[in-house]
């Protein structure tokens, strides 16, 4: 292991409000705006889904899509922990911060787009009702279960920051909980590694209940391992992407042999994701659907386009070293995984000719005012918590 990968985790410090936090700040305050208006008035107010379209927008992209963009964690914890990469161990808690932080807000995602949100809390307690043939039943509870294992796996960070707080109620709680925390860590990391992998492929099963109004070039059995392969991709596409985006925000020395390395990783994903939905292509006998060039044809096409662009983006150690090259091709990845699911809950599923959607403009201020309220909280505990490790950039690169 490097000697750089032992370097502790510190927060990074510095003046909290900034003209950046300000511009984030007002577009939270904008959804937030929009939430309140969607909790007096109800959807039929707030949104444009109807009887034909129950979910849209906040479900396709801020759960389906959100989620997979939050499986820095996951992905992260499978090198780790189970393949034993101890030297990426730095970024795992970056990553688990953006995943707690992707999945809390797609449960407030899901508890907008509930009509009786005020009774989700039943959800998981009152189990004597539960539907156990019901796979929206075990995203629910496992998406539930997810968010606080992850908040749970990041305590350590909390906890270590109150071991110096000026409250000596806070210093003693800190003192006796961070031994317990950490003697549990390893049943947090393997619920951590089961419960993405039980939701992810499950949230391929459910867009399948909607039998023939799903277009046959995403209509396959397959689509629960798609869903599963394609968010580990979007993990690690993520974590370079924060570790980059990171980096240049904090003036820190970027991680760029580590995401180099993360770059390498994702190929063998990437094919592994396109053999497999060209394979399902040609068993099923869709490939002529595949080039009918309507609409369905066209967005498949262009989903190809871009899962084929990633990997031969970074198909050279030359390629990888490169962190624009490797930022860019990260960004062609999250976009390639995030069209994929949004076209087979959007896009692919058609209720008949009489029922349209198209996203109103309060689902879109939600949408855009949780994803601020996200990069808020993430620049907040980066600043006053270990989370990154202390790697400052030479004098000469500031």
């Amino acid at each position: 292991m490097s000697a750089r990968a032992h370097v502790a985790a510190q927060p990074i410090g510095g003046a909290f409000l900034t003209r950046g936090v300000a511009i984030v700040g007002a577009f939270a305050a904008a959804g937030a705006i929009a939430i309140l208006w969607r909790l007096v008035y109800g959807l039929g107010a707030a949104t444009a889904l109807n009887d034909g379209y129950p979910w849209g927008l906040w479900i396709a992209f801020d759960v389906v899509t959100g989620t997979a963009l939050a499986c820095g964690g996951y992905a992260m914890g499978i090198l780790v922990y189970v393949m034993n990469r101890g030297q990426y161990h730095p970024l795992v808690r970056p990553a688990l911060l953006t995943s707690a932080f992707g999945y809390t807000l797609a449960g407030v995602s899901v508890g907008l787009d509930v009509g009786r949100y005020y009774s989700l809390w039943k959800v998981p307690l009152y189990f004597w009702h539960w539907n156990l043939n019901s796979v929206l039943l075990e995203v629910a509870l496992c998406i539930m279960a997810y968010t606080g294992v992850m908040w749970l796996e990041l305590s350590p960070a909390f906890l270590e920051r109150g071991l110096t707080a000026r409250s000596p109620c806070i210093r003693r709680f800190s003192e006796r909980a961070l031994p317990i925390v950490d003697k549990s860590l390893l049943w947090l990391i393997a619920l951590g590694l089961l419960l993405p992998t039980m939701h992810q492929s499950s949230l391929g099963s459910l867009i399948l209940l909607a039998g023939p109004r799903l277009h046959p070039l995403w209509n396959t059995p397959f689509i629960p391992l798609l869903f599963l392969i394609s968010c580990v991709g979007m993990g690690f596409a993520a974590v370079v992407i924060e570790g980059a985006l990171s980096s240049l925000a904090t003036r820190r020395q970027p991680e760029t042999r580590m995401l180099a390395n993360l770059g390498r990783a994702v190929v063998p994903i990437l094919v592994a994701f396109i053999a497999l939905r060209l394979a399902d292509l040609v068993w099923r006998g869709q490939l002529a659907a595949l080039f009918a060039f309507d609409h369905y044809s066209v967005m498949s096409l262009i989903e190809f386009a871009l899962f084929i662009a990633a990997p031969l983006m970074l198909a050279t150690d030359a390629q990888r070293r490169n962190p624009g090259n490797l930022f860019r091709a990260a960004m062609v990845l999250v976009l390639a995984g995030g069209l994929y699911r949004i076209d087979a809950f959007l896009v692919a599923f058609n209720p008949g000719p009489a029922w349209h959607y198209f996203p109103s403009v309060g689902e879109i201020f939600v949408t855009v005012g949780l994803v601020s309220l996200e990069i808020l909280g993430y620049i907040a505990i980066v600043k006053y918590f270990p989370i990154l490790s202390a790697q400052p950039r030479p004098a000469a690169a500031r």
